[in-house]
This record gives structure tokens, C-alpha cells and sequence, in this order.
């Protein structure tokens, strides 16, 4: 992880730790990089979420860009995972989005994406990383040189949610379905695109409002679309967060089923169908063992990466596999997307319920899962006081007793976020009880 990059771009507090100062050197330092690449001026797609600060950093990644000589192709609000498939399929050079995708408000960020559709390499980033912490100024294109900004680009949208919709492998229709849109990104797509299936259709937080994205709904908190899924008779939940990557559904019975379970459902159908390629899925080690369970017993082979979508796609592919994904909804089918997409994971999803006659949570049912605790512990002091709270003895003595303890009947992975200011305790046990206790006294730990 780089001074700017973290395991999802570059993100923080707008105005504090990403300013417009940071963010037009970025854009300037990015077009100066990909311009470097081409060896002739490149084009950019750029979007966002739903975020007050979204049109500020806009503005000034835009400046940033033209400055570098750049033309943009400005999207406004849409998906993360548009910005993936349009800059691909028009042929740009590069992609931005700014988003802090499931984080509250006040945080946004910067992802990118190569001409391909795929996030930035490492070595473009480190090179970003060093031009926009370099004390010299960057150079600018003079006269003709400047870039432009493109605009009117509906279009380009319209072909997106096209090519989501057109992924299912089996119609879609006959069911009754809630979805949240977190009053986030997926409040301009959605309903476009489930509205091409024949389904009794409700969505909720769609009204945007600069503040209100991820704000007690969505895949981060989904009480509310649990509660009335299972209250007013609805076949199935969706939950999307503030970029549209993640997707949680909710079962008929108001039940969580997340990305494990979503992961276990398609992949047994691609194996099935003969689209699982070199019979694998690629998940990582935050996956429940019940999932590890669940593929070992079909004989599909699960390889586990670190946490972060850019980590599980590097081993995708690798191996050549087209199907992986992490337990919070973020997950990648990569016959259809180069990035992690929730819509279109939602519709294969929808795919596999239509075509099996199955309930939720009878499709589910077949892939166990141990009872698991995640405690997020806020930690002041950037990623300094993270690396040195993961560095602490203390901690490792602590983790290594309650390991003991558990005998081998459960796991413990305690690791620091790479996205936001927190140290992530993940118990797994035999019992609720005994992975809630275990996780309290290492989160108490950490805190003090």
C-alpha cells in the first residue's frame, strides 16, 4: 500500500485529507502518466456517486486532466462498474471514478481504471504516487494542447445497463422484488434496468441528496429492506451500496444472504452448465468456512486471496478463472465485467432463482455457514497507528490464546482496513456466543 493508494484508490474525508488541491494534482499526474503510455493525448471517462463533494473533485480532477493535455468524457452520477465498461467499449484510455463507495458522506475517493477496463496497475500507481508527491510543479500543455471535456453521453449509459440486463442466462419474471439503492449511484440505472423484466418491482432510496448516501441503508445496513421483504411478501431483497460494486440480498424470510452464499448459488450453476472454467472460485479470507464446506462437497476448488477485490481479480486472472468475489457483496463475473458489478451480480443472481422454481432461501440452503462476528475498531492516527497496533506483541500473544481456545473448532483473523481508519476483528466459532466474546475481548484490546 502507497502514500496515496490503499487497497481501493486513493480515499479519505473530503477537504481534509483529499482536498481539490490533492485531487486536480492527481488528475493532472494521471494524464501526464497515461499520456506517457499512449505517447500521444489520451481521453478519460470520469463519474461519481451521489456524494456532496462529488461535483467539487469532479471539477477539479477535470482541470487536472485538461491541464495534462487529457480530453474527458464526463459521465455525472453512474455506477462504478459503467465507468469499467464504457471506458473499454469507447475505447478510452483511462477511467475515473470518485466515489468512497460503501463509506459514509464526508469520505470519497479516487479509483482508475486502464484502458481495458481493469483497475490501474501498481506500477502506474506508484508512478501517479511519485509525480503527485514530487515538490516540483507538473508541466501543463499550452495553446492547442489543452484537453476538452465531452459531454452528452446518455448514450454511453444506455449501452451499459444493455449489456447488465443482457447477461442473465435464463429469463427473468414472476417475482416480487424490494431493492435499496442506498441513495447512491444505482439511484440513475436501476430502474431502468430491472424494469426491462417482467417483475412486481418497489425501489427505495433513490432520492439522492448529497448527505444521505449509505445513510442507514443499502448493503451496509439492511434492517429496513430486511424488515419489509419479509413483512409485505416479497420474493427477494437487494441491497446495493453507494457505487453500485456490492451486492447483499435479503431472502423472503428477511434473512442476509451475502457474498459467500451469492458466489456458492452461481458458481454450483456455471459448474453445473459447464461455465465454471477450471472449476474454481476465487474468494478470500474473510469466507466463511461453511463456504469452504459448501464447495469442497461439490467439488468445486476455492482459492482464497487478502481482502480487496483488486487481490481477488489479480488471481483470477492468473488462474483463468471467471468467478470470484468477497463475502461483502463485491463480487466479479468476469464473462460480463472487468470490475465488481452489483447490478449485474443481482441479475445472475435473479437468473438462477427464476430458472431453479426455488425460494431464497431454499437455494441457499444448501451452503452452511459458521456463526462469525465482524468488529470494525476505529483507530485515530492513519495507517502509522494501524501498522503498529498489527505490529504490537500484546496483540499477537492475545490473538495466539484465543486461538488455543478454540481448538481448531474456529478462526480468528484480525487485520487493519484498507479503506477507512480501522481495525477489522473477525471471530468465527462454534456458538454465537463463544465468536462474539472472543471478538469483544481483542476489539477491547485494540482500543485501549
Amino acid at each position: 500500500m502507497g502514500k496515496l493508494f490503499g487497497t481501493d484508490g486513493i480515499r479519505g474525508v473530503a477537504n481534509v485529507d483529499l482536498d481539490i488541491h490533492l485531487a486536480m494534482k492527481v488528475g493532472q499526474a494521471v494524464g501526464i502518466v497515461i499520456r506517457e503510455e499512449k505517447g500521444s493525448a489520451p481521453v478519460f471517462t470520469i463519474g461519481n456517486d451521489t456524494r456532496l463533494s462529488g461535483d467539487m473533485l469532479e471539477s477539479a480532477i477535470v482541470a487536472g486532466l485538461c491541464a495534462s493535455g487529457a480530453d474527458v468524457m464526463v459521465l455525472g452520477v453512474v455506477p462504478t462498474p459503467a465507468i469499467a465498461f464504457i471506458t473499454a467499449q469507447s475505447k478510452a484510455d483511462a477511467g475515473i471514478v470518485i466515489s468512497a463507495s460503501h463509506n459514509p458522506f464526508q469520505d470519497n475517493g479516487i479509483k482508475i481504471f486502464n484502458g481495458e477496463g481493469f483497475k490501474l496497475s501498481d506500477e502506474l500507481e506508484r508512478r501517479v504516487e511519485e509525480l503527485v508527491l514530487s515538490d516540483s510543479p507538473l508541466p501543463s500543455m499550452v495553446c492547442e494542447k489543452i484537453g476538452k471535456v465531452l459531454r452528452k453521453n446518455q448514450d454511453w449509459i444506455d449501452k451499459y445497463i444493455e449489456h447488465v440486463a443482457s447477461s442473465a442466462q435464463t429469463p427473468i419474471a414472476g417475482l416480487k422484488v424490494f431493492i435499496d439503492c442506498s441513495n447512491g449511484a444505482a439511484a440513475r440505472t436501476a430502474s431502468a434496468l430491472f424494469s426491462r423484466f417482467h417483475l412486481d418491482l418497489e425501489i427505495i432510496k433513490f432520492h439522492p441528496n448529497g448527505v444521505n448516501i449509505n445513510d442507514k441503508c443499502g448493503s451496509t445496513d439492511t434492517s429496513f429492506l430486511s424488515r419489509a421483504v419479509a413483512s409485505e411478501g416479497y420474493d427477494i431483497g437487494i441491497a446495493f451500496d453507494g457505487d453500485a460494486d456490492r451486492c447483499i440480498i435479503i431472502d423472503e424470510k428477511g434473512q442476509i444472504v451475502d457474498g459467500d452464499s451469492i458466489m456458492g448459488v452461481c458458481g454450483l450453476a456455471m459448474q453445473r452448465e459447464g461455465r465454471l472454467r477450471n472449476n474454481t472460485i476465487v474468494a478470500t479470507v474473510m469466507s466463511n468456512l461453511g463456504f469452504h464446506e459448501f464447495a469442497a462437497q461439490n467439488g468445486i476448488s476455492l482459492e482464497c486471496t487478502a481482502v480487496g477485490d483488486r487481490n481477488v481479480l489479480e488471481r483470477m486472472l492468473e488462474g483463468g478463472y471467471v468467478l470470484g468475489g468477497e463475502q461483502s457483496g463485491h463480487l466479479i463475473f468476469l464473462d460480463h465485467a472487468t470490475t465488481g458489478d452489483g447490478q449485474l451480480a443481482a441479475i445472475q443472481f435473479l437468473s438462477v432463482l427464476c430458472a431453479s422454481g426455488k425460494r431464497v432461501s431454499e437455494l441457499v440452503a444448501e451452503i452452511p455457514r459458521y456463526p462469525q462476528v465482524l468488529i470494525n475498531v476505529p483507530v485515530s492516527g492513519g495507517n502509522a497507528a494501524k501498522a503498529a497496533i498489527m505490529a504490537s506483541e500484546q496483540l499477537k500473544a492475545a490473538i495466539a490464546e484465543e486461538e488455543a481456545a478454540l481448538a481448531g473448532k474456529g478462526r480468528i483473523l484480525v487485520r487493519p482496513s484498507g479503506t477507512e481508519a480501522k481495525i477489522r476483528v473477525m471471530v468465527e466459532a462454534p456458538t454465537e456466543e463463544t465468536a462474539q466474546q472472543t471478538a469483544d475481548r481483542l476489539a477491547k484490546l485494540i482500543k485501549t
